[in-house]
């Protein structure tokens, strides 16, 4: 799944993609480069970051859906139900939906729905990482999510234990160590852990953009422990690494 952010404020790449053309044309680059999915998103998430209008929100995101679709498989990274409903009747075929809980609009289109867990909101969530056992918590409310997203008619349900959302950097890597724990779940598991703040911190490479190699690593990590799909900002390199970790 490559990232494609249409906005002037994500964590990474905030900015780079916000004129409809160059973000069309980024994502069917990534496409080309390997990507199974290109995520949309209108609305940074990182971790401080303030909301978006609706409709503004919408305006960033629908033209790039419409335009991409005929391509390539899309998804719209969302919180709002009026933005996944109009990326859908745009041609998106999946609700990444970090507040886990926009299910009912993905069973009205037909759509895939991924479930991420967060605690609050983006400008919030990093006041809401305590926990007991993490893991634990986590795939229970995974879990719980997905069975009702299955019984209102959701067919193709993901799980995404949210790697960088109201967790630390401890939480983070016990997710990941314990992957095997949510993959064990009936629901295949998305893992978006591509130059995330923790990643920094432990190698040392302060900007996103010089995170390639820690976001690599976590990659083949995840295919190698079960997960289904990484969300990644860097395609061609991870999408080589998957075809080795295949072989």
């Amino acid at each position: 799944m490559g990232v494609l952010n249409v906005t002037p404020d994500s964590f990474s790449d905030g900015g780079r993609w916000v004129d409809p053309e160059a973000a069309v044309a980024h994502g069917l680059a990534m496409a080309a480069d390997g990507a199974d999915v290109v995520d949309v998103g209108g609305e940074s998430t990182r971790p401080g970051a303030a909301e978006v209008p609706t409709d503004e929100e919408v305006r960033r995101v629908v033209p790039v859906v419409a335009a991409l679709a005929p391509n390539v498989r899309v998804s719209v990274d969302t919180r709002k139900p009026e933005v996944a409903d109009a990326a859908l009747d745009a041609g998106a075929s999946i609700v990444n939906d970090v507040s886990a809980s926009l299910f009912e609009v993905a069973a009205a289109h037909g759509a895939a729905w991924v479930a991420m867990h967060m605690r609050g909101t983006p400008a919030t969530m990093q006041q809401q990482v305590e926990y007991d056992d993490v893991v634990g918590e986590v795939r229970e409310f995974l879990v719980t999510r997905a069975a009702k997203a299955r019984a209102a008619g959701v067919s193709e349900v993901w799980i995404d234990p949210g790697v960088g959302f109201a967790k630390t950097a401890d939480h983070n890597l016990s997710l990941l160590r314990r992957l095997d724990e949510l993959v064990a779940t009936d629901y295949p598991v998305l893992v978006g852990a591509s130059r995330k703040s923790f990643i920094g911190r432990l190698t040392g490479e302060a900007p996103a953009g010089d995170r390639l190699e820690g976001s690599l690593s976590l990659a083949v990590w995840a295919m190698q422990r079960g997960a289904a799909m990484v969300r990644v900002h860097d395609v061609r390199a991870t999408t080589q690494a998957a075809r080795l970790v295949a072989a």
